[in-house]
C-alpha cells in the first residue's frame, strides 16, 4: 500500500521535529511572524508545507542572530523563497566555517597545554568574534550603544574580559538554580538576583541608564522579554520556563524603581 505524502502536521509534531516549544510557535503566530496555515474547529493549530519552509527560514536567521522583527521584515522583503533560502545556505556555511575555527584553536590550546608549549594569542582566538551580534545590538539600541560596548570591550585585558564572561555565567547559572526551585519572582531572593542583574548590566557602557547606577526601568523589561521570547537567551536561563522567571522578576524589580 503506498504511503501518503503528508501535507500539514499539528503544532505538536512541528515542536517535535524543530525543538521549537509549542508555546514559542503560538507566540510566533502573536506576533505575526508566523501564522499556522489553518486553525481547526477545535483550536488546534496545523502547518502546511509551505509554512514550514517560512518556519526553516525563520530558525536559520534567528540562528544567525537576527532579532524577530528583522527576520519578519526580511521574510516580508524577500519574494524569491529560492534566492532566500541559497542566501541563507551560504550564510550557514559561512558560520559553519567560523565555529570549524573556533574548535580547532580550543583543539590548538588543550594540545599546547598538555605538550607544555607556549600559547600564542594569535592562535587562542581565531574565530571568535563578539562583532557577530552587532546588527542585532544596533537593530535594538542603536548604533551608540553598540559602539559604547564595543569600546569597552576590546578596551579590556583578556583576564578582565574572562572575569567578565564568569561574573555573567555565574549569574545566569544563579538565575536557573532558582527557577528550577520554583522561587516565586517577587521574593526576596529573587529579587536580590534582579539587583545582581542590573548592577551587571548597568556596568556595561551603551546601556540605557549606564552610568545613574542602574539600567533604565523600560529596558529592563524589554530585556525581560526578549529572555522569553528569543531561545538563545531562553537557555541561557534553563529554557523558556527559566526566563519566564526572569523576566516576571525583572518586571518586579522594575515596577519598584
Amino acid at each position: 500500500m503506498p504511503t501518503r505524502t503528508r501535507t500539514e502536521w499539528s503544532i505538536q509534531e512541528v515542536a517535535r521535529l524543530t525543538g521549537v516549544t509549542s508555546r514559542t510557535l503560538r507566540h510566533y503566530d502573536a506576533v505575526g511572524l508566523l501564522p499556522p496555515s489553518r486553525v481547526g474547529d477545535n483550536g488546534y493549530r496545523w502547518y502546511d508545507a509551505l509554512t514550514l519552509v517560512r518556519l526553516q527560514r525563520v530558525l536559520v536567521l534567528r540562528g544567525l542572530g537576527l532579532p524577530l522583527p528583522a527576520i519578519a521584515r526580511a521574510l516580508d522583503d524577500e519574494q524569491d523563497t529560492l534566492a532566500a533560502l541559497r542566501d541563507h545556505l551560504s550564510r550557514l556555511r559561512t558560520e559553519q566555517e567560523r565555529l570549524t575555527r573556533r574548535a580547532a584553536s580550543v583543539e590548538r590550546t588543550i594540545t599546547t597545554l598538555e605538550e607544555g608549549g607556549r600559547l600564542m594569542a594569535e592562535d587562542m582566538f581565531d574565530g571568535f568574534d563578539h562583532t557577530q551580534y552587532k546588527e542585532e545590538v544596533t537593530e535594538r539600541w542603536g548604533e551608540d550603544a553598540y559602539a559604547s560596548g564595543d569600546r569597552w570591550w576590546r578596551g579590556m585585558s583578556p583576564a578582565e574580559q574572562q572575569v567578565w564572561q564568569e561574573r555573567a555565567a555565574r549569574l545566569a547559572t544563579d538565575w536557573a538554580e532558582a527557577a528550577a526551585r520554583g522561587v516565586e519572582p517577587a521574593s526576596d531572593e529573587a529579587q536580590a538576583l534582579a539587583q545582581r542583574h542590573a548592577d551587571w548590566l548597568s556596568g556595561i557602557p551603551g546601556t540605557p541608564g549606564h552610568g545613574t547606577g542602574r539600567p533604565a526601568k523600560e529596558y529592563l523589561v524589554g530585556l525581560g522579554e526578549m529572555y522569553v521570547a528569543d531561545e538563545r537567551f531562553a537557555k541561557t536561563y534553563g529554557g523558556t520556563e527559566g526566563a519566564t522567571f526572569v523576566r516576571d522578576a525583572l518586571r518586579v524589580y522594575a515596577d519598584s524603581m
